[in-house]
């Protein structure tokens, strides 16, 4: 085995050859090598025994020693070894029980099925090392864009030779109606890399929003030098999309510097996305003046804010409501996507309806709940009184400063505002004992006693019955039923949740409910 100098440095230059093709480290070659032929040692002097193996670095030379552990008495002989014996073997006195002595073993030919042995442990050792190189490589491209060739096409996903390794574009991922062949060169967006026993599986997408956001930082310079910069993305993949843009240099038009003279830059990215239809829109701090921006080409009247619940009312004539809403209602559902808030469209006969009814509304309970006449209940609305809970907790002078208001009806509206809490509070609760409603739900954060009753109602009494539920069992939304999409009406739809505080309020739950059973 390896007698000669020219067959020690050959053992090197396969390692040289190896490291060079593979992209990997000699170092880690060479200490595979000697993994391999530690393995096939020990079919030849017994498993048991402790073997070690070096090559040298520089050499080639190959040793085999047997490893054994110095003890004052011995269990194991394959592994163990006492001091006495250790000394008379290796002549040094400088020994110590718990120590170890390597006795170095003669080179011997190993055999077929031992060197097939070792064969095998070298290709192992390799290839979960080529393995992890390329998952070091593309997990450094992730959110990245990456250009391959089309190798098969299977079940509608899409399979990409991206050189050293393959990436996958899953059906879902790719943009409608697409024609992509075999041999097609095609771009897509690097949005996961994930490290797995067959290899790094690198996942690509073409419908992704940030696909798109990366073509503008590849076509526009501003972009790339970070002169303009990209506030956020969405899209209907395939049909239309929204991009939203500031610029750092108020001199520059951030939205005329996408589109390039003639349209040349942005025509560049619809023709790479299949045609999809691209609206730039300028960002704004402003939320109304966004709302107004991401919304054209329909012209918005008001616009109502509640940051709180991240929910926008937008108000406008008749003839602007098929432009805002757009095709299908895409216009709104992506500028919604664009600046992460709900978006309700309201024409300015709605809203005034819409006002008359939650003043009418609000003005009957104050009258009905609080015993008052007409005039002071439209009072109370009129100076921005929502709710008895608002009365209860405003300041005795705030009241007493409303036209045809003094001390005395201030304090006994604060007194009556608090006598129908308390009843209300009693009432509820007796309710939801008998509905069953346990305590870890009705302790849980984020749910009014209104919505409790509700969903006691509907047979939700435990957290972990809440827990268990999704967002669109919620808050509402739509499902196929033989081919049509229909209306699924939400628990607590009635209750203005948004999606994402839904989310939330699920995922807390989960939270606790995962943590009560470890």
């Amino acid at each position: 085995m390896f007698n000669n100098r020219s067959d020690k440095l050959e053992i090197l230059r396969i390692a040289d050859a190896v490291a060079s093709e593979k992209s990997i480290d000699k170092e880690l070659i060479l200490s595979s090598i000697e993994d391999a032929i530690q393995k096939a040692a020990r079919t030849r002097y017994g498993v048991d025994v402790e073997i070690k193996v070096t090559i040298d670095r520089e050499k080639g030379e190959i040793k085999i020693f047997k490893v054994s552990k110095i003890v004052d008495k011995i269990d194991n002989p394959h592994t163990e070894i006492t001091l006495n014996d250790a000394i008379k073997i290796t002549n040094k006195n400088d020994l110590e029980v718990g120590g170890e002595i390597q006795e170095e073993l003669p080179a011997v030919d190993f055999g077929r099925i031992a060197a097939q042995t070792a064969k095998q442990v070298i290709t192992f050792k390799v290839r979960e090392a080529e393995r992890e190189r390329q998952f070091n490589d593309f997990a450094d491209k992730q959110n990245e864009i990456l250009s391959g060739i089309v190798k098969r096409l299977e079940y509608g996903n899409v399979i990409i030779d991206l050189g050293k390794a393959e990436g996958i574009i899953r059906k879902e991922e790719l943009i409608p109606r697409e024609n992509i062949k075999v041999g097609d060169r095609i771009k897509a967006y690097c949005h996961d890399v994930r490290r797995e026993s067959r290899g790094p599986q690198i996942f690509l997408s073409r419908a992704h929003p940030q696909f798109m956001a990366k073509l503008f930082f590849q076509e526009v310079p501003e972009i790339y030098d970070g002169i303009i910069e990209i506030k956020g993305a969405a899209r209907d993949p395939g049909s239309r999309a929204k991009i939203c843009v500031a610029s750092k240099d108020s001199s520059l038009d951030p939205v005329g510097a996408c589109v390039g003279m003639r349209g040349s830059r942005v025509q560049a990215i619809v023709t790479e996305l299949q045609g999809e239809k691209i609206d730039i829109v300028n960002w704004s701090e402003d939320p109304a003046t966004l709302a107004a921006n991401a919304l054209s080409p329909a012209e918005i009247q008001k616009v109502i804010i509640d940051n709180e619940s991240k929910r926008l009312e937008v108000i406008l004539s008749e003839e602007n409501l098929s432009k805002a809403i757009g095709r299908r209602g895409q216009n709104v559902r992506l500028a919604s996507k664009l600046m992460d808030f709900e978006i309700d469209i309201l024409t300015d006969k709605e809203d005034s309806e819409k006002r008359q009814f939650e003043f009418k509304e609000r003005t009957d309970s104050f009258v009905k709940n609080l015993e008052l006449d007409e005039t002071l209940g439209q009072l109370l609305v009129a100076e921005g009184y929502t709710s008895i809970e608002d009365i209860q907790q405003a300041s005795s002078d705030d009241l007493s400063n409303i036209d045809g208001f003094d001390e005395n009806v201030a304090k006994e509206l604060k007194e009556r505002a608090s006598e129908y809490i308390d009843k209300e509070k009693l009432e509820i609760s007796k309710k939801l004992k008998e509905l069953g409603v346990e305590e870890n739900l009705i302790n849980f954060k984020g749910l009014t006693p209104g919505m409790l009753i509700t969903l006691g109602e509907q047979n939700i009494k435990l957290l972990k019955d809440f827990a268990d539920l999704a967002s669109d069992e919620l808050i509402g939304g739509y499902d196929e039923i033989k081919g049509k999409k229909v209306k699924i009406k939400g628990y607590l739809e009635d209750f203005a949740l948004s999606r994402k505080e839904a989310d939330e309020l699920i995922m807390n739950a989960r939270g606790i409910v995962f943590n009560d059973n470890i």
